[in-house]
Order: C-alpha cells, then structure tokens, then sequence
C-alpha cells in the first residue's frame, strides 16, 4: 500500500461566463464618463441615491411567486429566515421599494440618480453580460409631461457634455397610450383582450430585427425563422396589421401627425397620448432643442409592456465597424419612460414617475469609437529605486517617497528584489514611470540624488546619432542636491506634459 500523499491538484483560475475583469483603463475610463454624467444630472437638480446590490425577489418583480427557486432573469438566494433574495436587475425597481419604505420622508417630486451594478441571470454572448453597469435619473411624484420632456432634454444635454456632437445622436420619444389608442381603435381594447395586446407589443418589439415584414407575420398568423421553429402571430386581419405598421413606420410625426390623431380619435387614452406628444414637441421646442436633438418618433417600442406613457430613447447615428468588420450604426445607448404603475405596486395608489437609463458599458464603448475616451490622462508614478536594504537606507528612500506625495506627485518606492539594480530600471519601463530617483552611496556621502528623466532618456536613444544633438537635447539625467528633489521633479514632468500636448496637435 502506497502511504505517499498525493499532491494536492492546483486550483485552475477560471472566470465565471458573462462576467469580466476590469483594468485599470476600463476603471479610468468609466469614471471619467460617470463624473461628466453626473455634473449635468446636478445642474438639473437631481440628488445621488444608492441602494444595495440585494432586494427581496418579490420587490424585483420579476419572477413566478409559486415557484420553488425564483430565478427566472435574476441571482437569487434564500436568507436564513427562508426569504428569497435577488441582485438587483435593474436600478428602477430598487428606487420605487426606497420610495415607498420612505413615502413619508421624501420630498415629492423626488429627484434622483444613481449608478451601479446591476445583474441578469441570462445566457451571456457577444457583448451581452451578466453584469453590466447602468447610471439612471428619475424624478417620482411629477405627474405632467413636462418631466418627460425635462428628462430628454437632460439626455441630450449629457450626449453633448461627454463629446457627442449634435448631428451624431438624437433623442426619439414615443407614447405608450397612442399604442393603447391604436389597439382600442382596432378592437382590441377591454380586459378579455389582454392577452392579444400582450402578443402585439411582443411583435412590435422585434421591429428591430425582423423589419415590417416580419412583424406583419408575428402580428398575423405567424413567423417561421429560418431554422423552422414557428412562433404563433397575434392573429390580426390584415386592415388591422396596416393600421399598427403605420405606426410604428411614422418616420416624420410632423406629416403624419393629422391622420395618427384621426386613427385614434375616439379611443380612452390615444387622443390623450397624441396630445402629449405634442406638448413634449412644444416643450422642448421652446427651450432651444430642435428636431435634430429631440425627435418626436412613434417608430420607438423600447418597454412598452412596462411603460405607462411617454417612451424615450438616446440613439447614437454614426458608423462603427463590428467583429464582423461591417459597418453598422452604433444604436441605443439608453432611454426610459414613464412608469406611473411600479412604486403604486408597495404604495396600493398612484404615484407618477418617470425617468432613464444609460447603459454605461455600450455608451463607453462608443465613446472610444469617437476618440473620446480612452486616452488616459493618468501618470505613471515617479519611481523612488533602492540601493541599499538597510534600515537607514530604506527611510531615506521611503522619506523622498513621501515628499514627492506630500507634494502631490504621484510615487512609489521599489518594492522588489532590490539586489538587482537592473531590474528596477525594467521594472520602470514597462510600468511607464516617467521619473526614476537614483541614491547610492556616493550621493547619499554628500546629499544629492540622481534624476532620470526616463520618457526623454527613452526618446534620446532612439533619436540621437552625433554628439551636437546629444549636445542641444534636454539633459535626460541630472544631479541635484537633496532639498531640490520634488522642485526638479515637477520640472521635469511639467517638460514631458508640454512635449505631450504638442505631440497631440493641441497648442
């Protein structure tokens, strides 16, 4: 019998799919892009709110309560008191539970926004995650549509502060009640037609991938793709599938807005949805932001299963090349609506709300498309490098380390095999640092350093080829006495900050 312990196996690092990591640039990046969103949701007046990443599922919504493991699109776990609890799915639904738990001590209307993390428990793909990060704006309690018409023009007024010039985006709105007022007017209003409204906002939400023609099939008697499954249509005649595509095909409201009010004409909310419609146009007319920005468009579908009226969607228009290398328009990246029915579900009254999300991922994404994002501003940090591993030594070097922060320059003392001088200087060069200190013995005996400029030294060697260049080229290592240290280290990256900005054209 053989008594030799096996070797344990080695744990293999694997990352859970739909899931990423993300690096120092990502995390630059999006807090670069959030701060820029933030200041605009502050000069609106809109306060920061944060609720945590775990709600009790049935506040979410979005599950089957008779069932035993209610995950359904969410992560869920059940507490030690056997409730069931979810990461959030979206920023919304946590907002209407804090609203109604703090019903009596808000201020209505209540102006919010907040970012985080939010999670689906869904089969992840291309670009399509379990985690993703959303930022959100809502006002609760304001029930005109002037609020919607605010929150658009927020959203464009956000496009534009992060870079997105006018022309290369524009903010469509729709109304969920002149659909309404499209199925009443073609008999499908009352409650004992429910289900078949439900079957017509599902075909109208495919506009998107399968065209009018498509849709036409999901709307009538159904659509065989191309691998032959059969999705069951909603089974309209074809004079009531022309009278939806029309509405949904309203490229210019303007030309098509008398014969839209006369097709609802008559139905409980489609006249009251087309009015406003108009009053949102007017609105946001009269504040400076014309159809190029803000554009009325009933071609927009985006929740109309969770919206209750006005619908708004920020649309990015230039190209962008996808994995496939085609050329494609980038597309959505945000949009909401009004939800008067989510905080009345804890409340058992109506409470008015309304409000939007930017999905941040996708928006950062298009942002590095445009060249707007991405090119990090962040220096490297000044590297304080070790000669010496005894205890004297080592506070000097960790004093200079210190000066230079005290000073708010950005520094780091050497922190690995000292012995091998060499290695540091590596070690600096693929860190980016731009500054190296240098004390041996022989300065420390008479309290001078040694600074390397190690972006100029970099450029020296690779372009100097006669001693009159090396001659008139900025010295790219210096000696200097101790108490001049962070003077001449900000004079050196104050140099390199200048050669940056003209090597960007930005004089």
């Amino acid at each position: 019998m053989n008594d030799k312990q096996k070797k344990p196996q080695k744990l293999k690092a694997r990352l859970p799919r739909g899931f990423v990591d993300r690096t120092a640039g990502d995390i630059r990046a999006v807090n670069e892009m959030t701060a820029k969103i933030r200041e605009v949701y502050e000069h609106y007046g809109f306060d920061p709110l944060e609720t945590p990443q775990f709600e009790y599922t049935d506040a979410l919504g979005k599950f089957l309560p008779d069932s035993d493991r209610p995950n359904e699109g969410v992560f869920s776990l059940q507490d030690d008191d056997e409730q069931w609890m979810s990461l959030r799915y979206d920023l919304t639904a946590p907002l209407a539970r804090h609203v109604a738990e703090n019903f009596n001590e808000i201020q209505l209307p209540y102006r919010t926004y907040r970012a985080g993390y939010v999670f689906r428990n869904e089969k992840p793909g291309p670009g399509r995650f379990r985690q993703f990060m959303q930022f959100d704006a809502d006002t609760v309690g304001a029930p005109g549509v002037q609020a919607d018409a605010e929150m658009c023009m927020m959203m464009a007024d956000t496009l534009e502060a992060l870079g997105i010039k006018r022309g290369d985006y524009v903010v469509r709105v729709n109304n969920r009640k002149v659909l309404d007022g499209v199925l009443e007017a073609i008999g499908l209003g009352g409650d004992d037609k429910a289900g078949q409204r439900l079957n017509v906002l599902r075909a109208i939400d495919k506009l998107d991938k399968f065209g009018p023609e498509g849709v036409a099939l999901l709307l009538g008697p159904g659509r065989k793709d191309e691998s032959g499954d059969f999705t069951k249509g909603a089974g309209l005649d074809q004079a009531q599938i022309d009278k939806v595509l029309f509405f949904v095909g309203i490229k210019d409201y303007a030309e098509s807005a008398s014969r839209l009010a006369e097709l609802v004409a008559g139905t409980s909310k489609g006249a009251e949805g087309v009015e406003e419609l108009n009053f949102i146009g007017a609105l946001v007319a009269s504040a400076g932001y014309g159809a190029d920005r803000i554009k009325i468009d009933p071609s927009i579908v985006r929740g109309l299963e969770y919206y209750t009226g006005p619908v708004y969607e920020a649309e990015l228009s230039f190209d962008v090349t996808n994995e496939k290398g085609e050329k494609v328009v980038f597309g959505s990246v945000g949009g909401g609506g009004r939800y008067d029915g989510l905080v009345s579900r804890f409340m058992g009254q109506p409470v008015p709300a309304t409000g939007f999300s930017i999905g941040v991922s996708r928006l950062m994404t298009a942002l590095k498309n445009l060249g707007k994002l991405g090119a990090s501003d962040v220096i490297e940090p000044v590297l304080v490098t070790v000669m010496d591993g005894d205890v004297e030594a080592m506070g000097r070097y960790q004093k200079m380390t210190q000066q230079l922060r005290t000073a708010g320059i950005r520094a780091e003392m050497f922190q690995g095999n000292w012995k091998k001088f060499g290695n540091q200087l590596k070690y600096a060069d693929r860190r980016g640092c731009p500054v190296a200190i240098i004390q041996g013995g022989d300065e420390r005996a008479t309290g001078v350093v040694q600074i390397k400029d190690l972006i100029e030294g970099k450029r020296l060697s690779g372009e100097i080829e006669d001693n009159a260049s090396w001659r008139e080229a900025r010295v790219a290592q210096e000696t200097v006495p101790e108490a001049d240290l962070v003077a001449k280290v900000r004079e050196i990256l104050a140099a390199q900050a200048e050669d940056r900005k003209r090597a960007g054209g930005d004089v």
